[in-house]
């Protein structure tokens, strides 16, 4: 597969016009009054999410934004964690608050994020930030599904109509991004592990997104040609040669020769996430300032 194939949807561009848009954004808005940092928080011995916050760190450098990026011991008991987020909501000098993830096994993940409030609340996973989409509330969604949102409005396609199939209906990816979809216009189907026949959806769909964690998962056969494919899946797989490579829930290469635009793994979804995030960094500075916190 070419690299510099034109059909692969890359998520730099898309990226770096994001963050362009909030550094200016932000310059105007922290003209007079500063903004406050944002914390990352990753509880015990996650070498796995390093990359992240490095990413994160550098998008926030990026657009003009402090990052402060904490680590808390392990052991701590789920009242006292929740105990910090809490006190972190009362601290005017922290704009947003970012939990990585995993957690420790004793910890209850969604307990946590439900302690840090919707206004501080930059990764939109607070269950509040969630239902909002329900309303058509975007600005603080979740920033993956924000992202292949984002990403199917790069390709050009109008939503108004357009027929998209959301393959995973997970909280915090799936159903999201069929709520913004809907917000958008666009006519959504929802399939999951209990669907019958996914193909059966998918090979009707202007518009495909998966994210269901299984390496390879979308072939060719199962989008109609001229579709636009965003995938957000991250597997970690054998390279065959006694390594591990990252891969997409989608055959790249196999889909590459029928749809008009599939997103790269790594280098598509998830470099837009991370530009999301500064934009979700952007409307809580202006809604806390709306609602008198800062």
């Amino acid at each position: 597969m070419d690299k510099n194939d034109p059909r692969l949807l890359r998520g730099k561009p898309v990226q770096q016009a994001i963050l362009a848009q909030v550094k200016e954004e932000l310059a105007h808005e922290t003209r007079e009054r500063p903004a406050g940092r944002l914390v990352s928080i990753s509880i015990g011995d996650n070498p796995e999410v390093a990359v992240y916050i490095r990413n994160q760190k550098r998008v926030a450098e990026q657009v003009g934004l402090p990052f402060d990026d904490q680590f808390w011991p392990a052991d701590l008991t789920q009242d006292q964690a929740k105990a910090r987020l809490v006190a972190m909501n009362d601290d005017p000098s922290i704009l947003g608050v970012i939990l990585q993830r995993p957690v420790p096994d004793h910890l209850h993940v969604r307990s946590l994020q439900g302690a840090i409030h919707p206004l501080k609340d930059v990764e939109g996973m607070n269950p509040a930030s969630i239902g909002n989409l329900v309303y058509n509330d975007t600005a603080l969604a979740p920033c993956t599904a924000a992202a292949s949102v984002e990403l199917i409005k790069a390709t050009g396609l109008d939503l108004n109509g357009l027929e998209v199939v959301m393959i995973g209906h997970s909280a915090i990816v799936g159903k999201p991004a069929a709520f913004m979809l809907m917000s958008e216009g666009a006519t959504v189907t929802v399939c999951h592990h209990l669907t019958r026949s996914v193909a059966a959806h998918s090979r009707r769909a202007d518009a495909v997104l998966v994210a269901v964690g299984i390496p390879g998962f979308l072939k060719a056969d199962m989008v109609k040609p001229g579709a636009a494919v965003i995938d957000i899946g991250i597997n970690q797989v054998d390279d065959g040669q006694g390594g591990t490579k990252i891969v997409g829930d989608g055959d790249t290469a196999g889909l590459i020769d029928v749809a008009s635009w599939v997103t790269p793994v790594p280098g598509g979804v998830g470099l837009v996430t991370s530009a999301i995030l500064m934009r979700n960094a952007l409307a809580a500075l202006r809604r806390q300032r709306a609602a008198g916190w800062i």
